[in-house]
């Protein structure tokens, strides 16, 4: 059974990159990843290396894993197994099912994406409303990067077909109201689209409990290998035409969206990954993310000026800021001479950044997840205020 509190040091432990010294608050953009997970991907290559449907051993192993994946997909998600789609990544699983949602869709409807959302959840968008001459509407967001969902309501229409949102947002932290959202959306006649990218390292995922439609999120973001998993409520993914070669198995359903063949190697990593946030405990990894969160908040020099929730409600552990008077890819450079990883820029979140003003520099991005520790906030705060 997990812990409801956080052994860090046993949990640190489990990542060789963690000794290297470097502190790192890049997980925003990618989390290390833990020796079960390198050692299942090594595993898989050295003994089960094949492709499916094989008389032989290393390929029935290999249709094992494929069936296993998606089980523990399904354990991830809060769903059943045939509900679950593998690929590439979130954001070429999203071109795929966005085009075949596309093949239902007829001129003047209308896609609602919020301005907190990161390029993945818009641009695919964007894309088949050029295709089809759909429309795609903007719903804002406030100063302090929330959703506005009085101007979420006042757009919803009777040509409204999907509401796109975010979880949490890969910029800022900030989480909307994920189940308002998913209430307007449906209470409109609307699918409900959901980014779970940047939340899936930081809280329990239960699509059921939730009621969104299709959500999709990045294994490499919660301590895996790099893969996008997507969740398809099954009766939308039996009404979608795929996009697939015609000999290509048509059960389960989920696994018509995924074409070609998988990384096999990736899914023993990913099933590791699963295994290893499961020993440790949602409640643990919570509890931990918001007492470094509040430290950052706490210490944060005045020299600095934090975008988004200045608290630790309705967000996760991720922050954007910027130094006065240092750009933020100085200040990013600055703090790589100290061994501590950070990001700058936009991230892919071009529209909360254009909407805050901050482009094109974008600004600091530090991330926290669970690996991390209170020496390495303090680390931080020490450097900006020394920049």
């Amino acid at each position: 059974m997990a812990a409801t509190t956080l052994d860090i040091d046993a949990a640190r432990a489990q990542f060789p990159a963690l000794a290297s010294g470097v502190t790192f608050l890049d997980a925003p953009g990618g989390t290390q990843c833990p020796q079960s997970v390198i050692d299942a991907i090594s595993a898989y290559l050295r003994e089960s290396n094949a492709n499916l449907g094989g008389a032989f051993a290393a390929s029935r192993r290999s249709d094992e894993l494929v069936e296993h994946a998606h089980a523990v997909a399904a354990r991830f998600l809060g769903c059943r197994a045939d509900e679950t789609v593998f690929g590439q990544n979130m954001t070429t699983l999203n071109f795929a099912l966005t085009r075949a949602l596309g093949r239902t869709l007829t001129a003047g409807d209308e896609i609602l994406v919020t301005r907190l959302d990161h390029d993945g959840n818009i641009a695919p968008w964007l894309e088949l409303a050029q295709d089809l001459d759909l429309s795609v509407g903007f719903v804002e967001i406030r100063d302090d990067t929330t959703v506005d969902l009085g101007d979420l309501e006042r757009r919803l229409n009777e040509r409204t077909r999907v509401v796109a949102f975010p979880l949490a947002s890969n910029a800022f932290g900030t989480m909307p109201d994920a189940a308002r959202i998913v209430e307007l959306a449906h209470d409109a006649g609307a699918l409900a689209w959901a980014d779970a990218v940047h939340y899936a390292p930081h809280g329990p995922i239960e699509v059921a409990a939730l009621g969104a439609d299709v959500l999709l999120c990045s294994p490499y973001k919660f301590f895996g290998p790099h893969l996008g998993l997507a969740f398809g409520r099954e009766e939308l993914l039996r009404g979608w035409r795929p996009y697939k070669v015609r000999p290509a198995a048509d059960e389960p359903v989920g696994s018509r969206f995924e074409t070609g063949t998988l990384a096999h190697e990736l899914l023993a990593g990913f099933v590791a990954a699963v295994e290893y946030v499961e020993s440790l405990g949602w409640d643990g990894i919570r509890a931990h993310e918001r007492v470094l969160g509040q430290r950052f908040l706490d210490g944060l020099p005045d020299r600095c000026t934090l975008f988004g929730v200045e608290t630790m409600e309705g967000r996760v552990p991720t922050f954007a800021f910027r130094v006065d008077g240092v750009a933020p890819r100085e200040a990013a450079e600055r703090l790589a001479e100290r061994r501590i990883s950070v990001w700058d820029g936009d991230y892919y979140a071009f529209e909360p950044m254009t909407r805050l003003g901050l482009q094109p520099e974008g600004a600091v991005r530090a991330g926290f997840v669970h690996y991390n520790t209170l020496d390495e906030v303090d680390r931080l705060l020490e450097a900006l205020a020394e920049l």
